[in-house]
């Protein structure tokens, strides 16, 4: 379907570049209005400079997510140097304003908040990406936090530069007493300019830059990235390389939401569940190195399928692993659960409403234990999530418990993924050999990763390169989400909410 209102287009398709529909800043603007406010919501919003016809404009892209329907819609315009921000009345708008604007320095007028969401290299104050209008926009400074003014408020500034082997993030929290009043978050120190380093690929460096993205998402860039060029070079995935996708994505799931609970433990000193998960959380990235050699995943998905086969021997181990870390888990998470200490530390604490979590638009277990019922594999499905069904978790509480009772919930989930397909492995080739692109196309890839949806688009140019590569990871949608789970919280309770929401930093800064 082809219109005014965008082109309908499946996860996993291509399509050529001259159908999404290029329409006029108001019609692109109220089309997006309408359709965030019918309850779809903004999988991307970005620029991408230099599309054929623009005459030195710059092209925007939006990528609309119907959930109920399973649908995406995209369309395009192309603007000057500013148009009416749509972040007043659509605050999933509000991150991807200010990405625009820092990047090409468009400014979205009426925009509350509009200052960096990073720190680019090119940035001067008046200068490169602000300097068209540099006094429209709030300057790149330490100094510009939203501040609050009164007797007993007082500001604690956390980070950049954190203990141990946590990622640069700067957290300034506006305080009355204990009661944090506000949190604004400062990313950026990971930024590594990857999206430009794309343009005019693929190469053979391509595939490490998704592979890095998100070092702790490698299967799930990974599998987007690889969608997106079998879309464009008409490939088919071989059915068993589509089962070892699954398996492997899975295995990254239950990792890291292993992981995360026993982090959550440590945060409120539950040294039972803590230690517990920490040794199962290496049994989960041992199966991943079982399968390729590397426990995260590195060098396993390729385009056409995946680089490893599992030969009969490694897949009864995985089978007989899964079953022994099921015992384990199932008991370090009844520990966890079953404990009245742990319940007080974790429900209540760090509530988000539904009705905040669909204006932000949340995504992954971050919406779904805001009793959002959103998944990818479920509504967007590709690979071998068309022909096998995981059910959605869902709780509805929005604190910290249901973001912890999720992720209990999607293990049991995809440990009998796991039992099952590698019970019913399906023989046959693990590659096919990819042509290459189609030239002047368009194509969106959607992936359930373990934080939630991460997005690929990708645009070619008329030679079958990239002329445009965007990645949405989940945690560009959900960094807000932890600013709102602080208001009217005991600055205490930020360690706890902070790893509920278990965010990525460099996936965020790419």
């Amino acid at each position: 379907m082809n219109g005014s209102a965008g082109v309908t287009i499946r996860n996993g398709q291509a399509l050529p570049l001259a159908d999404v529909p290029h329409v006029s800043t108001t019609a692109f603007l109220a089309a997006i209005w309408e359709r965030t406010r019918s309850g779809e919501r903004i999988s991307a919003l970005f620029g991408a400079p230099g599309v054929p016809g623009d005459a030195g404009k710059t092209r925007l892209f939006a990528v609309l997510a119907d959930d109920q329907h399973g649908t995406l819609v995209a369309l395009s315009t192309s603007v000057g140097e500013r148009y009416p921000s749509l972040t007043p009345d659509c605050s999933q708008a509000h991150w991807f304003e200010r990405e625009i604007a820092e990047q090409w320095g468009i400014l979205p007028e009426g925009h509350p908040w509009l200052k960096p969401i990073r720190f680019h290299h090119s940035y001067r104050p008046g200068h490169d990406v602000w300097g068209r209008k540099p006094d429209d926009f709030i300057p790149c400074s330490v100094t510009n936090y939203f501040k609050m003014a009164g007797e007993e408020v007082h500001e604690v500034a956390v980070g950049p530069i954190h203990a141990g082997i946590i990622e640069p993030g700067s957290f300034r929290f506006q305080c009355h007493g204990e009661t944090v009043y506000h949190l604004e978050i400062s990313l950026g120190y990971q930024h590594r300019g990857i999206e430009r380093q794309l343009i005019g690929g693929p190469n053979k460096r391509t595939i490490h830059y998704m592979e890095t993205a998100a070092g702790d998402t490698t299967i799930g860039h990974t599998t987007a990235y690889c969608q997106n060029l079998e879309a464009l070079a008409g490939c088919r995935v071989p059915a068993r390389a589509q089962v070892l996708r699954g398996v492997a994505l899975e295995l990254e799931r239950l990792a890291n939401h292993t992981g995360d609970l026993g982090g959550l433990a440590t945060d409120i000193a539950y040294l039972p569940t803590a230690a517990y998960c920490g040794r199962l959380r290496g049994d989960w990235l041992n199966m991943t190195g079982l399968w390729c050699g590397n426990r995260f995943g590195r060098a396993g998905v390729v385009p056409g399928g995946v680089r490893y086969d599992l030969h009969d021997g490694y897949v009864q181990q995985m089978r007989d692993r899964t079953a022994g870390a099921r015992q384990g888990l199932t008991g370090a998470a009844n520990l966890l659960f079953d404990a009245t200490s742990v319940l007080a530390r974790f429900e209540d604490t760090g509530v988000v409403s539904l009705e905040d979590c669909n204006k932000l638009g949340l995504v992954g277990p971050a919406a779904r234990a805001c009793g959002a019922e959103r998944d990818v594999r479920h509504d967007f499905p590709s690979g071998i999530y068309r022909f096998v069904h995981i059910p959605v978790s869902a709780v509805r509480s929005g604190d910290v418990f249901a973001r912890a009772y999720i992720r209990w919930l999607e293990c049991q989930r995809s440990m009998d993924f796991l039992t099952e397909q590698l019970s019913i492995l399906p023989s046959g080739p693990v590659r096919q050999d990819c042509k290459p692109l189609e030239p002047d196309s368009f194509a969106v890839s959607l992936v359930e990763g373990w934080r939630g949806e991460i997005c690929h688009v990708a645009i070619t140019d008329g030679k079958g390169k990239f002329a445009a590569y965007k990645i949405v990871d989940p945690s560009f949608h959900n960094w807000a989400g932890l600013q709102m789970a602080l208001r009217n919280q005991a600055i205490s309770d930020f360690p706890v909410c902070n790893k509920s929401f278990s965010l990525s930093y460099c996936g965020h800064d790419l």
